[in-house]
């Protein structure tokens, strides 16, 4: 019967893996047939046809694994379900792309190499696919593997890699990859440290107080309507900025706008919710679910808008190239390449996002609401800052930061807390157990002032009236170190963030260099 069981279940996970394989098939082919339909044939039609499917590969790889970054700790904390989070970010991804993507899009992204070194039109555009293909590849393995990585970098790594290729060192633009180097180290700092100050505000203001739901009340709309400015900034200034060109001083203030009107909105809405609430830390958590819910979908409209030139880019302007005979550094869009695009994005993450929203959300560490409201203002705060500080950063690099730094505050306050209750029972050994219980009990139920007055309170003891003496309570050696953050995952996630560009531009050099073989007389 066991054995029967398992045969069934492997016939499951296989069925699964080649509906989504299959499916994925379909959509490179339907791509591959649409693409031949608006070809004059030969090679340049040839080169079109495979560069629009790499170009569709790349986008499920896109929705794959970059989409699970502003999905995961909503559906870890389960404000949303894995196919409501899903649905909502295919439709956001979809329309940010479809709608904010805009008509214009950089060719060679971030300005990585000069275009005006490559020798000509052939080569640019199979320095191109080369790129596309690198970083197509690199971010289907690093799905494969549960690594949440960047796809700008990939496709930066991409760029990099097939440009010295096809021109040598000198054509790469040094200065921007030291840039993009930096941001390993500030996107995930930044991010983390914004997320735990967030989740640091909020215990202290509410879920450390007596009255927890008092609190509540009153901090809630504050923390919501500090959520609309930062969204409605971020949005302003990295979702719409192919539609309307808005400064920072505008964006802001109009984000103040919506700031005050979310919490005129919030106040009645969060008074009403603690009115059916009970007095404990775990019901706050569904005051946050609501905004979640609109941080999910506001993020991946932003993605969409931003990260979709990561699929298009490179086959735009190979297109561009085909059609006038020329290198460019920005190409028109077709309305049928951000549809190639868009449909990939929405396919990949509904496919194979799933692996990687999990690992985001819950195999990290552990994610309830506040936490994921924390991590959500992080990834919005910190591309606002960093826009006007002009650091590099990354999107997936600042929210995956954001969910290490939850983890490692709640290490720290959980092993603060430890060696405070070891403090407590170690100034009253010699008194009995009940009366110890009945003093620890009323610590945990005090707030953070009165828990500080009875520690004080403590240690103003003399020295004689303990049992154990300093260097003797030291001497017990006592571990507190808890661990609530997975340490393999984050040395495996930081080993691909760094090896992303140098890797994704070996893969590139290579299939350059046999694409220019098969290619060459």
């Amino acid at each position: 019967m066991l054995r029967t069981e398992r045969v069934e279940s492997a016939i499951q996970v296989n069925r699964d893996e080649l509906f989504r394989f299959g499916t994925a098939l379909i959509f490179i082919v339907g791509i591959m047939l649409f693409t031949i339909v608006r070809t004059d044939g030969g090679i340049d039609g040839i080169l079109l046809v495979v560069a629009a499917m790499i170009g569709g590969y790349m986008a499920m790889n896109i929705g794959a694994n970059d989409v699970a970054n502003n999905v995961g700790p909503a559906v870890g904390s389960q404000a949303i379900t894995l196919t409501g989070a899903i649905v909502i970010a295919a439709f956001f991804e979809a329309g940010g792309a479809l709608i904010a993507g805009g008509d214009v899009v950089g060719t060679i992204k971030s300005g990585i190499i000069n275009p005006d070194l490559v020798a000509d039109r052939d080569t640019f555009i199979w320095l191109m696919i080369a790129a596309l293909l690198a970083a197509a590849v690199w971010l289907n393995f690093a799905t494969a593997i549960g690594a949440p990585v960047s796809t700008t970098h990939s496709i930066v790594g991409g760029v990099l890699g097939a440009g010295i290729a096809a021109a040598g060192w000198g054509i790469a633009n040094w200065s921007v990859v030291g840039q993009i180097a930096a941001s390993w180290v500030i996107s995930p700092v930044l991010g983390g440290a914004i997320a735990a100050f967030f989740l640091f505000v909020i215990k202290r203001t509410i879920t450390y107080k007596a009255d927890v739901l008092g609190a509540a009340t009153r901090m809630v709309p504050v923390l919501v309507a500090l959520m609309a400015w930062a969204f409605a900034t971020y949005l302003m200034l990295k979702g719409l900025t192919k539609i309307i060109a808005i400064g920072f001083p505008t964006a802001v203030l109009v984000g103040l706008g919506v700031a005050a009107i979310v919490y005129v909105i919030m106040r009645p809405y969060t008074a009403r919710m603690t009115a059916k609430l009970e007095n404990t830390k775990s019901s706050v958590n569904d005051l946050f679910t609501v905004p979640l819910i609109f941080a999910a979908a506001l993020l991946s409209f932003a993605h969409g808008a931003n990260d979709v030139a990561n699929a298009v880019g490179p086959l735009a302007g190979i297109n561009e190239a085909i059609a006038d005979g020329g290198i460019t550094s920005t190409a028109s869009i077709p309305h049928w390449v951000m549809a190639v695009g868009a449909i990939g994005i929405a396919l990949g993450l509904a496919l194979y996002g799933p692996k990687l929203i999990r690992t985001v959300g819950s195999e990290i560490t552990e994610l309830d609401k506040m936490r994921a409201f924390c991590i959500a203002m992080a990834a919005s705060i910190t591309v606002i800052v960093a826009s006007q500080l002009g650091l590099p950063v990354s999107s997936t690099h600042i929210a995956v930061g954001g969910v290490f730094g939850v983890g490692f505050l709640r290490e720290y306050i959980k092993s603060s807390y430890a060696r405070m209750l070891d403090d407590i029972r170690d100034h009253h050994v010699d008194t009995e157990p009940e009366a110890v219980e009945a003093f620890l009990a009323r610590f945990e139920a005090a707030d953070v002032a009165t828990k500080g007055a009875m520690l004080r309170e403590m240690k103003a003891q003399a020295a004689s009236d303990r049992l154990l003496g300093k260097s003797e309570r030291r001497g017990l050696g006592r571990v507190h170190r808890i661990e609530l953050v997975k340490r393999n995952l984050l040395f495996r996630i930081a080993a691909a963030w760094v090896i992303t560009v140098p890797l994704a531009a070996c893969i590139a050099a290579m299939f350059f260099f046999m694409i220019r073989g098969m290619l060459l007389p």
